[in-house]
């Protein structure tokens, strides 16, 4: 078993920022890649930034220069350092985890969630 408990969101000001981490706990013997993504009312969930073992990182266009993952490998954490916030970027956020467990080949885990809200 694999847990991942996410803390961080909040409400902020436009233009205000905010830090999301994710630890993950349990049966690893390794990480892979860890991501964000984000899910707006009425709408799929997305991902947003995601970074490999290798701290290769991809993210999506409209958060691009605004965000920045990265993670610690000690800690099996991933953290998202949201910058310049905009309205739109108003979401629940979830992180995945993918890695080798103790039992198995491979495990996904996704967060509870955490709320963002980016609001004046």
């Amino acid at each position: 078993q694999v847990q991942l408990v996410e803390s961080g969101g909040g409400l902020v000001q436009p233009g205000g920022s905010l830090r999301l981490s994710c630890a993950a706990s349990g049966s690893i013997v390794s990480i892979n890649a860890m991501g964000w993504y984000r899910q707006a009312p009425g709408k799929q969930r997305d991902l947003v930034a995601s970074i490999t073992s290798g701290s290769n990182t991809n993210y999506a266009d409209d958060v691009k220069g605004r965000f920045t993952i990265s993670r610690d490998n000690a800690k099996n954490t991933v953290f998202l350092q949201m910058n310049s916030l905009k309205p739109e970027d108003t979401a629940v956020y979830y992180c995945n985890v993918e890695g080798v467990p103790t039992v198995g080949r491979k495990f996904i885990s996704w967060g509870q969630g955490t709320q963002v809200t980016v609001s004046s």
